[in-house]
């Protein structure tokens, strides 16, 4: 596991051995699904590219959108040997990115719902709040990013525990700002360490 928080990241290891029991492997593309923006599928293609598999797409509109037929029960799957390749510069974590706050071209963007960016309700962690200077863009209303951030030099995106940061990730690589970074631990991990809070 890396990193604090409620979702820390898989081992390279724990997470090859999933994805090739679920075949995945060298030459096998994804199609990742959920119910639209709960996190889940964008997690998943997040991950893929983290460790380096790249023929990885979700389903636009989740399982609701699929128009072809669909079965029921187990599915027997052949496993593959999947090995990771893990890409860098793609998280940054919360020594580095409390060191940088309010650094010129730097954009902070939290993926949760409006009354949790502004401290005005935390139904899971002890602090409420937000990291200071970020900009709210709530995973699951969002549709475009606005030019505030992709003409950003470098974004960084959190949420809670560093899944729904991803529909935010995904939708950001669509309009072209493929180099965008996770926090992957997070609110649940900053509010912890005693660092700045922004509330309003």
């Amino acid at each position: 596991m890396e990193g604090q928080g409620r979702h820390p990241l898989p081992s390279e290891d724990a997470f090859a051995a999933a994805a090739g029991r679920a075949g995945i492997g060298d030459g096998t593309f994804v199609v990742a699904y959920d119910h639209g923006a709960a996190g889940g599928a964008a997690r998943l293609w997040w991950l893929l590219r983290h460790v380096g598999h790249d023929d990885v797409a979700v389903l636009r509109g989740g399982f609701d959108s699929w128009l072809g037929s669909v079965h029921a029960g187990e599915e027997a799957i052949e496993p593959r040997t999947f090995v990771p390749r893990r890409r860098e510069g793609d998280t940054i974590d919360a020594d580095e990115l409390a060191g940088r706050l309010g650094e010129p071209g730097l954009v902070v963007v939290d993926a949760r719902s409006p009354e949790r960016y502004r401290g005005e309700a935390e139904p899971i962690d002890p602090v409420a709040g937000r990291i200071p200077g970020a900009v709210n863009w709530f995973h699951a209303e969002a549709a475009e990013p606005s030019p505030e951030i992709t003409a950003a030099d470098e974004i960084v995106v959190y949420c809670g525990s560093g899944i729904t940061a991803c529909v935010d990730l995904l939708l950001l690589a669509r309009a072209g700002r493929p180099d965008a970074k996770l926090y992957p631990s997070s609110w649940s991990d900053w509010c912890r360490r005693e660092l700045p809070v922004e509330r309003g």
